[in-house]
C-alpha cells in the first residue's frame, strides 16, 4: 500500500511538472521576442541557418526557387501595367512608373537576416503592397482618436459629397478597409465600375449594376481604395506620406529612398494648402516605391505586434483587428491577406500567416509561428504558395 501511494504521488508530481513545462514552453512560443532591430543605414546583422535552427538545404532550395521563377511580365512596368489591365475600359497610366529590377528578397528569423537574394536596396514599385501601408496609416488615425472607431460612417468625417446618397452614406471605414463597401462614383478620373469589371456583360451592365449592401460582398477595386486614401487625408489634414514617414518609417529606421505617389491630377486643398492624395497601389501608376530592406523593416514591426525596440508604434489591438477575417472573405482583413482555409489558401503552410501582396509578385509575409518575415519581389504570383511550402520545410 505504501509503495502504491509513493508511486501515485510521484506520478502526480511528474504529471504536474510536465504540465508546467508544456505551459511555459507554449507561453514562451506565444511571446517570442524579436532579438534584433537594425539601426538606420546599418548593414543588416546576419545569422547562419544553424545559429537559428533552420535547415540550410530547404532554405537554399526556397531561395533558388524564388530566383528561378521571376515574374513573367515585362521589366518595363508601364508595359506590364497596360497589358495586365488591358480589358478595363478607359484604363490609362495616370501616375509615375519605374522599370523594375530582377528577383530580390530577404528572410528574417528573430529579426536577423538568414537569407537574401538580388538587389535588396533597389527602389521599385510595390503595387498593392501599398494597401497594407494605407491600412496602417488609417489604423494610426484610429489609435490617435482622429477616427473614433472604424465602424463609424465615413460621411460623418468627409462631408464634401464623396459619401452622399442612399448607398454611399451607409459605408463605414471598416467597409473601405475590407474592400466590401461597393462605393459608387468617380475619383481622379477613375470610375468604380470600370475597375476590374466582371467577365460577363458590357459597359451598360456594369454602370447600371445592382449595388451590394456594404459589408456583404468583397470586390478588389483600386478606385475604392483611392477613396479610402482620400478620406484618410481629410482626417489627418496632412499628406499621408508625411504621416507614414513621421509615425512609422522614421521610427523603424527606414531609409530616405522610399516614395509614395498619387496620380498626376490627384490634388485637393485642405486648410488652405494644396495636397496630393496618394494611391493604394500602382494599378494606373503611382503607389509606394520602396526597397526590399524597407519592406522588411515594416514586416518586422508587424511581426513584433507593432512595437519597435521599446516603442509601441502601432497598437497591438489594431493589428489584431487588421488581421481578423472579414465576413465576406475569410482570406482578407484590413488590406492584409490571411492564409485561412478559403479560396486563397496556401496548402501545407501555417494558417496563422498573413501578408501584403502586390502586382508582379511583391510580398511581405509575416509568420508568427516561426518568428519569420519574408520579403520577396518579382516572384511569379502563382508560384508564391509553392515557394512558401518549400520555405516552411526549413523551419520544421
Amino acid at each position: 500500500m505504501l509503495i502504491k501511494l509513493i508511486n501515485a504521488n510521484c506520478n502526480m508530481f511528474l504529471t504536474r511538472t510536465c504540465f508546467i513545462f508544456v505551459l511555459l514552453t507554449s507561453f514562451s512560443h506565444l511571446t517570442a521576442q524579436i532579438q534584433y532591430f537594425p539601426e538606420r543605414n546599418a548593414t543588416w546583422e546576419t545569422k547562419s541557418p544553424a545559429d537559428v535552427k533552420v535547415d540550410s538545404e530547404w532554405l537554399n532550395d526556397a531561395v533558388e526557387f524564388a530566383e528561378a521563377n521571376e515574374y513573367s511580365g515585362s521589366r518595363d512596368l508601364r508595359i506590364a501595367i497596360l497589358k495586365g489591365f488591358a480589358r478595363e475600359p478607359f484604363h490609362e497610366i495616370l501616375g509615375p512608373t519605374k522599370k523594375r529590377g530582377g528577383p530580390a528578397g530577404m528572410i528574417l528569423k528573430d529579426g536577423y537576416l538568414i537569407a537574401k537574394w538580388g538587389d535588396t536596396k533597389r527602389v521599385d514599385m510595390t503595387f498593392s503592397v501599398t494597401k497594407s501601408f494605407l491600412s496602417t496609416v488609417t489604423g494610426l488615425a484610429v489609435d490617435e482618436g482622429l477616427i473614433k472607431d472604424e465602424t463609424d460612417f465615413v460621411k460623418d468625417y468627409v462631408w464634401d459629397g464623396t459619401f452622399a446618397g442612399e448607398h454611399n452614406s451607409k459605408i463605414t471605414w471598416q467597409h473601405l478597409l475590407q474592400q466590401n463597401s461597393d462605393w459608387s462614383g468617380e475619383i481622379w478620373g477613375g470610375k468604380d465600375w470600370a475597375d476590374r469589371p466582371p467577365r460577363e456583360g458590357n459597359l451598360d451592365d456594369w454602370k447600371n449594376r445592382k449595388y451590394n449592401e456594404p459589408g456583404t460582398v468583397m470586390e478588389y477595386n483600386d478606385v475604392r481604395v483611392n477613396v479610402l486614401a482620400y478620406s484618410a487625408l481629410q482626417v489627418w489634414r496632412k499628406p499621408l506620406p508625411q504621416v507614414l514617414k513621421d509615425e512609422v518609417m522614421d521610427k523603424i529606421g527606414a531609409s530616405t529612398t522610399w516614395r509614395w505617389f498619387g496620380y498626376d491630377n490627384a490634388w485637393t486643398t485642405i486648410d488652405g494648402l494644396k495636397m496630393k492624395s496618394v494611391t493604394g497601389g500602382g494599378h494606373s501608376g503611382a503607389g509606394l516605391f520602396i526597397s526590399a530592406e524597407d519592406m522588411a523593416r515594416f514586416g518586422l514591426l508587424f511581426l513584433n505586434n507593432g512595437k519597435w525596440k521599446n516603442e509601441q508604434i502601432i497598437s497591438e489591438d489594431w493589428i489584431k483587428r487588421a488581421i481578423t477575417p472579414s465576413k465576406p472573405n475569410v482570406n482578407y482583413g484590413y488590406m492584409w491577406w490571411l492564409n485561412k482555409k478559403g479560396p486563397r489558401h496556401w496548402e501545407n503552410v501555417s494558417e496563422d500567416i498573413y501578408y501584403a501582396a502586390g502586382f508582379g509578385g511583391n510580398f511581405i509575409i509575416i509568420d508568427k509561428k516561426t518568428n519569420v518575415v519574408v520579403v520577396t519581389r518579382w516572384l511569379e504570383p502563382s508560384k508564391v504558395g509553392e515557394f512558401m511550402q518549400t520555405l516552411t520545410k526549413a523551419f520544421n
